[in-house]
């Protein structure tokens, strides 16, 4: 099992295993070709590496840097990839009005464009990185939320992983259902086509391949809540950290 992009399985004060000195300098060599490429070669390198990724058990792609600033982890052997056309996001649960997106239909709708911080629960930051899509707050209205509802869980077409926010959590206006990063479309790499953005929590929670959301009494644990993260993840002030805050 491959760690995901956000935290890794292993708690933050933790160390990992030593690599070797050939890997290392790879390693180095490969940071130097993201600062000094290009803009060109940096998008090659991260098609590279994603599709790398995609096709990697060992996870050892996860130590290589990219232009982006990004990693690439899933918690999966492999996802399946879905176009503008297979495409569906569901919205469930305790709602009056159910309903099934296209990518179209995200796409219609209004969009908002938000510039934040990144940040891991494993330490690594990156800075400015737009986000744009759909207010998730917009689709829980329109689906019409019942008062019994306290809770939103995200499912996600990978098979495995998911996450949970308070309904007040998931009506803030920095949640999005993302459909564009760093000002292109969502690759599949990172999520795509439409995967979560929490802007002020752990990137853990902005979850990937995002396939459904279904509105529920109570939070659920998601995948690494499970596994020893914090459910609230506010930047900064969850999982024995004190990063700045990115909202």
């Amino acid at each position: 099992m491959r760690r995901p992009e956000e935290p890794s399985p292993e708690r933050p004060e933790e160390r990992g295993a030593p690599i070797g000195r050939r890997v290392l300098l790879g390693t180095l060599g490969l940071g130097a070709l993201g600062v000094v490429a290009a803009p060109t070669l940096q998008r090659g390198l991260e098609a590279f590496l994603g599709s790398a990724a995609d096709k990697d058990p060992t996870g050892l792609t996860g130590l290589l840097p990219n232009g982006g600033g990004f990693r690439y982890y899933s918690v999966t052997s492999s996802v399946p990839k879905k176009t503008a056309a297979t495409y569906r996001l569901t919205v469930g649960g305790l709602v009056d009005h159910p309903r099934s997106y296209t990518l179209d239909d995200l796409r219609a709708l209004p969009q908002t464009r938000m510039i934040k911080d990144v940040q891991c629960v494993t330490g690594w930051r990156v800075p400015d990185t737009p986000f744009e899509g759909v207010r998730l707050s917009r689709l829980l209205d329109a689906a019409g939320v019942r008062p019994s509802a306290g809770a939103v869980r995200f499912t996600c077409f990978d098979g495995a992983y998911s996450e949970s926010l308070t309904l007040d959590q998931a009506r803030r206006a920095d949640v999005l259902v993302a459909l564009r990063m760093q000002d292109k479309d969502i690759g599949h790499s990172h999520g795509g086509p439409v995967r979560l953005y929490v802007a002020p929590m752990y990137f853990y929670k902005s979850a990937k391949w995002l396939s459904g959301i279904t509105v529920t009494e109570d939070v659920k644990p998601g995948y690494w809540e499970e596994r020893g993260y914090d459910v609230d993840a506010w930047v900064g002030r969850s999982n024995g950290r004190d990063d700045k805050p990115t909202s």
